[in-house]
């Protein structure tokens, strides 16, 4: 009953994933590979965050 009430656990992860593919994307706009490189891999982990808390146990 009260479940609607809950936020979602990773709501503010999804968010900092999101900003973080974007600064990525910016940074190999502009020709930063090495600051590309870091936010991809910063994005990964991120992600590994998401999906370990989504996946049933």
């Amino acid at each position: 009953m009260l479940s609607i009430f809950r936020s979602d656990p990773t709501k503010k992860l999804r968010k900092r994933y999101n900003a973080t593919l974007q600064e990525a994307m910016l940074a190999q706009r502009d020709g930063d590979i090495e600051t590309y490189s870091e936010r991809t891999v910063e994005a990964e982990k991120i992600y590994k965050e998401i999906l370990a808390i989504e996946k049933p146990e």
